[in-house]
């Protein structure tokens, strides 16, 4: 059996990428050739390849080779461990991200920010 914390990782490296994350999408609604990926980013068909390469290696991507054409298309079971791991962890956010907000509470009142302009003049002297 594959280690379960190498082909994690294979996922998340794959998944760091825009460009890959992209063509994830586009073969979640169907098989794509590698030129077909590449299509609407600015790269090269080898740039292309090795970027499914990538997505290969993480097992998110087979590829078959049917005459010249390299198509691809998505294999989703890596992605489901992934949710599954990151769902562990979604209760911490919520409380993460309010220990931020509060954080940054004290300092936009001090520089103004999220204060309106009248509360920002100083006051008039008379």
């Amino acid at each position: 059996m594959v280690d379960q914390q190498f082909v994690m990782n294979e996922v998340f490296h794959a998944l760091a990428h825009d460009v890959r994350r992209e063509m994830l999408g586009r073969l979640a609604v169907g098989e794509l050739t590698v030129g077909g990926l590449a299509e609407p980013f600015d790269m090269s068909l080898e740039a292309a390849s090795k970027h499914v390469r990538v997505l290969e290696r993480a097992g998110l991507v087979r590829r078959t080779v049917r005459g010249r054409r390299h198509v691809c298309r998505l294999e989703a079971r890596p992605l489901a461990a992934a949710a599954a791991w990151l769902r562990f962890y979604e209760h911490f956010w919520p409380a993460r991200l309010d220990a931020l907000e509060a954080l940054l509470k004290p300092r936009r009142s001090k520089s103004g920010k999220g204060m309106t302009r009248r509360a920002r003049r100083r006051p008039e002297h008379g």
